[in-house]
C-alpha cells in the first residue's frame, strides 16, 4: 500500500511539475506543443493522484480497514479507466498493484480473523 501511495506522489510530481518539461515529455512521449497545450489539464489531474496519495497515507497512519479498501478501490478503478481509455499501460503500473495491495489487506485481515477465533475457541 505504502508503493501505491509513493508512486501516486511520484505521479503528482511529474504531472504538475515537469509535464512541460523535458523530462515529463519523455516519460510521457509527447511533443513539445502537445505538452504546452495540455500542462494545466495535467496539473489538475496529478492534483488527483495527490489526494489518492493523501487518502492511502491516511488509512495507513489510522489503520482504518474501510480507508485502506475506499482509496485502493478508487486507485484500481482509475487505472482500469485510464488503461482503457487512454495508455493501456496503466492498467498494469496503477491498477495492477493497488489490486495487489487490496487483495493482500483483505488476505491479512482475513487470516488475523481466522486466528483470533482459532485462539479464542481453544
Amino acid at each position: 500500500m505504502g508503493f501505491v501511495a509513493l508512486s501516486h506522489i511520484g505521479i503528482l510530481v511529474l504531472e504538475m511539475f515537469f509535464w512541460d518539461h523535458p523530462i515529463g515529455r519523455k516519460i510521457f512521449s509527447m511533443s513539445p506543443e502537445v505538452s504546452a497545450s495540455s500542462a494545466v489539464l495535467a496539473m489538475n489531474q496529478g492534483l488527483y493522484n495527490g489526494f489518492l496519495a493523501a487518502g492511502l497515507i491516511w488509512g495507513m497512519w489510522t489503520a482504518q480497514r474501510q480507508v485502506k479498501v475506499f482509496f485502493l478501490t478508487c486507485v484500481i478503478v482509475a487505472g482500469l479507466f485510464g488503461g482503457l481509455t487512454a495508455k493501456a499501460s496503466i492498467i498494469l503500473t496503477q491498477a495492477t498493484p493497488a489490486l495487489i495491495a487490496l487483495i493482500c489487506l483483505l488476505w491479512v485481515e482475513r487470516n488475523s480473523n481466522s486466528n483470533s477465533r482459532l485462539t479464542k475457541d481453544e
